[in-house]
């Protein structure tokens, strides 16, 4: 019975990750539950840390890669920043609406937060480069794409990790 319950632990943790919400560390925690309540048995604290180290690696790749992919479609080091603060405002804005409301929150968050920090570079305000900021922002809306399927793809590796372990 443990098991099952941190397989569907681990299973709910893959599932909240696409929705921008903490499923990495609800793995972590399960992860540690069942290793206190098997006396750590077959869970140790070093498969836990580890564990924990991932999560945190997954957090900075989702929070840097919208900022990332905005400079490298030529935006400025300020359109970066404005695609990391576009998404964390997008994701929570777009909470009421239910179940992909955040979703798709971080991801206009993330083209306007980098579009408009690039618009406001412009020296001239009568003629914007409207293009340019448009590039940026596809740009890191492309990054909170890629860091989507990254941080699932550790969260796959974490389940993986959990749910191995807790066989030995």
């Amino acid at each position: 019975m443990p098991y099952a319950l941190l397989v569907a632990a681990q299973l709910f943790g893959l599932v909240l990750v696409p929705f921008g919400l903490p499923g990495t560390w609800v793995q972590v925690a399960a992860l540690g539950v069942y290793g206190w309540t098997s006396g750590f048995a077959t869970i140790g604290w070093p498969t836990i840390i580890f564990a924990a180290v991932l999560a945190a690696i997954g957090e900075v790749i989702e929070f840097s890669l919208g900022g990332r992919y905005a400079r490298k479609y030529g935006g400025s080091r300020r359109a970066g920043w404005g695609a990391i603060i576009g998404g964390i405002v997008g994701a929570i804005a777009g909470v009421p609406v239910p179940v992909i409301g955040s979703v798709i929150g971080a991801f206009v968050g993330a083209f306007a937060g980098a579009a408009i920090f690039e618009l406001t570079l412009t020296k001239d305000w009568r003629n914007p480069e409207l293009g340019s900021a448009v590039r940026v922002g596809w740009g890191a809306f492309l990054g909170r794409l890629v860091a989507v399927a990254a941080k699932s793809a550790v969260a796959v590796a974490i389940a993986a990790l959990a749910l191995v372990s807790a066989l030995r």
